[in-house]
C-alpha cells in the first residue's frame, strides 16, 4: 500500500484536526506523515480510545493503518491547547486548526473555538474548514457561518477554506491529491501549505473564498443529478451534458453572489464536480444512483443514505430565487427529493427547456 512521503525538513507547526470522520482522519494522517505534530479530536471518547489502541479508524476508514505519530483526544480543550499560544506561553509556536466537522456542526465548533481563545487569551496561526454545503435553515455558506461564529469576535484570526477533489480513503492510503486553500489572508495559505504540501499532496492557493465555497456546495447537487441519470441508464452522453451544464449552473450562481468565474474551472469547481459526479466513492452520486434505480427518497433516508447535496439543494434555491438565477438542474433534484416528481419526469422537463446560447452561463 503506498504511503505519504515523509519530509524531514518540515518546520515546526502543530496541527489539530477537529472531527474524526473519514476526511478529518485522512488529513491528520497526511499532516503526521510530514512529521507535523498532529492531534486528532473525536467527539466520542470511545472512538478516540479505539483509534489510539488499534491505530485505525475502523468506523470511517476500515483497513487503513494510520500514522503512529497521531495523538488522539476527546477533550476539546486539550486538543486546542496543542495549537494555541497564550500570554503565559510566549515561547510556544501557535499552530493550525482544521475543522473537519459536517456543515451541521460548523457553527457550534466555531463558537467553541472562539470561546476557548477568549477564555485562555490564546492565539493560533489560523483556522480552515473542510465542510461543503449550505446551512439548511438560513442558506448560509460556510464562510458566512465562520464569519458570524468566530471571525467577528477575532477579526485578526486568519481563516479560510480547504477544498478540492478528494476522496478521504484515497488520501489516507497515500494516493496523489491536489487541494486548494482559499483565504483573504496570504499567511494562512502559507501555513496550510507548510502543514500539508509535499509527497503525494499538492496545495494550491486562492483568494476567492466565496467561489471555493460555492463550488464545494453545488457540485454535490450536480453529482446527485448525474447519479440519477446513470441509475436510469441514460448513457454517458447524458452524463457529459449534466456535468457540463452543471458547471455552468454552478458558475452562474457563484458569479451572481460575487465569486470569480475562473474559480469554477479549477480544482474546487470542475475538478471536484468531475470527481463527485463520476466517482463511485461519492455519497452524492450513490444517492442519485439509488433514486434512478427506483428507490424512493424516503427509503433512502430510512436507509441512512444521506448526502450533503440532498441537505443543501433547497437552500441553494432559497438563495437563487430572489436574485432571479436560473437553476434548472438544482430545481430538478429538489423536485425529485422533496416534491414527489419522478426522475423520469424531471429528465423530460430538462430536455424540453427552450434552446439557448451555450456561452451564457
Amino acid at each position: 500500500m503506498p504511503r505519504l512521503t515523509v519530509n524531514m525538513d518540515v518546520p515546526y507547526l502543530p496541527v489539530t484536526v477537529l472531527g474524526a470522520g473519514a476526511w478529518g482522519t485522512a488529513l491528520a494522517a497526511a499532516a503526521a506523515g510530514r512529521n507535523v505534530p498532529t492531534v486528532l479530536w473525536a467527539r466520542d471518547a470511545g472512538q478516540a480510545k479505539a483509534m489510539q489502541q488499534h491505530g485505525t479508524n475502523d468506523k470511517y476508514l476500515p483497513g487503513i493503518p494510520l500514522n503512529p505519530g497521531i495523538r488522539y483526544e476527546s477533550d476539546l480543550d486539550a486538543a486546542l491547547a496543542h495549537v494555541s499560544a497564550g500570554h503565559s506561553e510566549q515561547n510556544k509556536t501557535p499552530g493550525l486548526i482544521i475543522l473537519a466537522t459536517p456543515m451541521a456542526g460548523l457553527r457550534h465548533i466555531c463558537q467553541a473555538v472562539a470561546q476557548y481563545l477568549e477564555r485562555h487569551q490564546a492565539r493560533i496561526a489560523g483556522l480552515v474548514w473542510t465542510c461543503k454545503g449550505l446551512d439548511a435553515d438560513n442558506a448560509q455558506l460556510p464562510h458566512e457561518i465562520v464569519d458570524e461564529a468566530i471571525a467577528k469576535s477575532h477579526p485578526d484570526l486568519p481563516v479560510g477554506a480547504l477544498s478540492g477533489p478528494s476522496f478521504a480513503r484515497e488520501v489516507a492510503m497515500g494516493l496523489p491529491v491536489a487541494l486548494t486553500v482559499a483565504s483573504k489572508h496570504p499567511s494562512l495559505c502559507e501555513t496550510v501549505t507548510q502543514a500539508l504540501h509535499g509527497g503525494n499532496i499538492r496545495i494550491y492557493s486562492s483568494s476567492d473564498v466565496l467561489g471555493v465555497c460555492v463550488g464545494g456546495a453545488l457540485k454535490n447537487i450536480m453529482a446527485i443529478a448525474c447519479g440519477i441519470s446513470d441509475g436510469l441508464q441514460l448513457g454517458t452522453n447524458a452524463r457529459a451534458a449534466l456535468v457540463t451544464r452543471g458547471l455552468a449552473e454552478m458558475t452562474r450562481f457563484g458569479v451572481a453572489l460575487g465569486a470569480h468565474p475562473a474559480t469554477f474551472y479549477g480544482l474546487t469547481g470542475l475538478g471536484d464536480l468531475v470527481l463527485t459526479a463520476t466517482g463511485d466513492l461519492s455519497r452524492n452520486r450513490q444517492v442519485g444512483l439509488a433514486i434512478g434505480r427506483g428507490m424512493s427518497p424516503g427509503g433512502i433516508l430510512a436507509a441512512g443514505m444521506t448526502a450533503e447535496g440532498a441537505r443543501c439543494a433547497k437552500a441553494v434555491l432559497m438563495r437563487a430565487k430572489p436574485l432571479g438565477i436560473s437553476m434548472p438542474i438544482t430545481q430538478a433534484v429538489v423536485s425529485v427529493l422533496y416534491e414527489g416528481i419522478s426522475a423520469g419526469q424531471c429528465v423530460s422537463q430538462l430536455m424540453a427547456r427552450d434552446a439557448k446560447q451555450e456561452a451564457e452561463y
